[in-house]
């Protein structure tokens, strides 16, 4: 029974956030907003709101700090594995698109934070700010996520898809909040399913987060990128995915300093696993879009991502 709640929950996510991925293009389309800041930063971050709200829940219902970092790390490689998979099966397409340099710089950002994630895990370096426990580098990525925001809003490149819409900004808008205060009650109801999940398998918080919350959070990810590229907007697609990783660790920051415990920060093998896996999917996915001109470059750049996802949940368990 749990099994079917799970995929139903999963279904649902799917569908409630396709809806919400929809209503913030056709507010691109309908405002004078950065293109690469609507794909790159409010699309993403529409995308990432499963994570964040499991991800608060796993923290103050479930008590659960491990099973945060282990949703953050999890879906970040499984969001680059979606690209990963999307670059082979539409490698001569990918080829010829058109991929802003934001993307590029963006994950390099997201390198950043991984290490700054790394650190946090092996050290202690919690400090008091307003009565408030924080760590030194909870601080950092936030700060290396508003750099990274305003290099995407500053990119101002045209987009490669059209829509029509027949909506005003208001009923966009009122759809939006709607949807979204569904998606963030089934979001909230993935967790525990999630959390019983793990347990029933004997699984760790840590793996049960990569493998089931991971996973599951990142289908709006994958549901927004599959449609993006049949529309051949390959830069948007990949704007989606590469915002996702980097706005993902800003729910680690939210979980710190709204957590009243010793900090979501503590070492495991497991998170650092992922981090580590993470990084160098990071560099093969940087490599493979400076290169994408390259048939060889995209075919094992594509390859190299989807390997490291396998690695980093085979050396988990």
């Amino acid at each position: 029974m749990i099994y079917l709640e799970y995929g139903i929950l999963a279904l649902l996510t799917v569908f409630l956030s396709t809806k919400l991925a929809g209503y913030v293009d056709a507010l691109d389309k309908k405002t004078s907003l950065s293109g690469a800041f609507i794909g790159g930063v409010l699309l993403a971050a529409v995308t990432s709101l499963p994570e964040l709200f499991t991800s608060l829940t796993a923290v103050f219902s479930l008590h659960e700090p491990a099973l945060v970092e282990g949703n953050v790390l999890g879906s970040n490689i499984f969001n680059l594995s979606i690209l990963g998979v999307l670059m082979l099966t539409y490698r001569k397409k990918f080829m010829k698109a058109k991929i802003d340099k934001s993307n590029s710089s963006s994950l390099l950002f997201a390198i950043l934070m991984y290490g700054c994630t790394i650190a946090a895990l092996l050290l202690d370096s919690n400090i008091n700010i307003f009565g408030f426990h924080v760590d030194i580098f909870t601080i950092i990525l936030i700060i290396i996520y508003a750099i990274s925001v305003k290099t995407m809003s500053d990119d101002n490149s045209e987009e490669e898809g059209t829509t029509d819409v027949s909506l005003t900004v208001k009923q966009i808008a009122i759809r939006f909040v709607i949807f979204a205060l569904l998606l963030v009650a089934v979001s909230i109801i993935l967790t525990q399913v999630s959390d019983k999940l793990s347990k029933e398998l004997s699984l760790g918080s840590t793996v049960g987060g990569a493998i089931f919350l991971g996973v599951a959070t990142s289908l709006p990810e994958l549901s927004a990128s599959v449609s993006l590229v049949k529309m051949n907007n390959f830069n948007a697609s990949t704007g989606n995915i590469v915002g996702s990783c980097v706005f993902n660790f800003m729910i680690l920051c939210f979980a710190d300093i709204l957590y009243t415990g010793s900090g979501i920060y503590s070492y495991n093998r497991e998170a650092i696993l992922f981090a580590g896996c993470g990084i160098v999917a990071s560099l093969i996915t940087y490599f493979g879009l400076r290169h994408k001109n390259k048939s060889l470059w995209v075919y094992f750049s594509g390859a190299g991502i989807v390997v490291m996802y396998l690695v980093s949940i085979v050396f988990s368990i």
